[in-house]
């Protein structure tokens, strides 16, 4: 996929962020974007409601990716607009923060839903399609926490790890039919994903965790107040596009590929002793 030709992209989560950010940057290169988001259907028209000179266009329509007839829908109504999907981009997600013990199984529940099921849901539907047409991209989107998990971030560390997992072995299953699979991996971003975030209920003050988790979260909001653009994570996902053959990860930002790269240098315990420093 060296050149878009006017690829056709599946971009969940398109309203904000990571996601608004990255269908702009493709918008602006020549691809037709159909972004999704839970709140799509008011404005859901047939038309696109941004375009650019090169031809590119960003369309929303509506998606929850824990519906399973949404996901379907979501993909049927690109096909049958388009004919093919070229790239699905699962960005779509939620971060739940507390201690483990506080962390209830709805919560966590609720967690897998999104981030892990969501990406899950929308990989079935694509998948037919993409192997009839012999090609596709599918890129998804993790973390640096989905590789080093984060103290009272457990279960969205959790999630991540799963989607690591899940990549690793759907590469393989899908290359014969000349589909790439590849996950980038985000560090701390500038994205309201920090006010969105939500708090586990039994996670205040009666908590025995609360002042460590106050301090391990108010370093994690300052962390990703600093943090890169979303600007820069677009460029890295359209460089995995562009790609012929995309690695099967990414992290975004020099400092932190030194820090994965340290991880697996350093030993086991100095690597946790880090990690608690900075966020335990």
């Amino acid at each position: 996929m060296s050149g878009n030709n006017n690829q056709v992209v599946l971009l969940t989560g398109a309203s904000s962020g990571i996601g608004k950010a990255t269908a702009e940057w493709l918008m602006e290169r020549g691809f037709r974007v159909y972004g999704t988001s839970r709140k799509a259907a008011g404005i859901m028209d047939g038309k696109p409601y941004k375009t650019s000179a090169s031809g590119g266009f960003i369309e929303m329509i509506p998606l929850d990716v824990n519906s399973e007839s949404s996901a379907e829908n979501a993909v049927r109504t690109v096909l049958e607009r388009e004919g093919s999907i070229d790239v699905l981009i699962s960005n779509a997600g939620m971060g739940i923060a507390g201690s483990i013990e506080d962390t209830s199984i709805r919560e966590a529940e609720k967690q897998f839903d999104v981030n892990f099921f969501g990406t899950l849901r929308m990989i079935r539907h694509v998948l037919p399609a993409m192997r009839k047409q012999g090609r596709g991209r599918i890129i998804v989107i993790s973390s640096v926490a989905g590789l080093i998990s984060i103290p009272y971030q457990s279960m969205y560390s959790a999630s991540k790890y799963a989607l690591e997992a899940l990549v690793e072995a759907l590469r393989h299953e899908v290359a014969p039919f000349g589909i790439k699979a590849c996950l980038v991996e985000p560090g701390d971003t500038r994205t309201g994903f920090t006010s969105s975030r939500v708090i586990a209920e039994a996670a205040g003050e009666a908590s025995p965790y609360y002042s460590r988790f106050r301090k391990s979260l108010d370093r994690m909001e300052q962390d990703e107040q600093n943090g890169v653009s979303p600007e820069k994570v677009a460029r890295v996902i359209h460089g995995m596009i562009k790609r012929r053959n995309p690695p099967i990860r990414r992290a975004v930002g020099l400092g932190y590929k030194a820090i994965l790269f340290l991880k697996r240098l350093l030993p086991s315990w100095l690597v946790e002793k880090l990690v608690g420093m900075l966020y335990a």
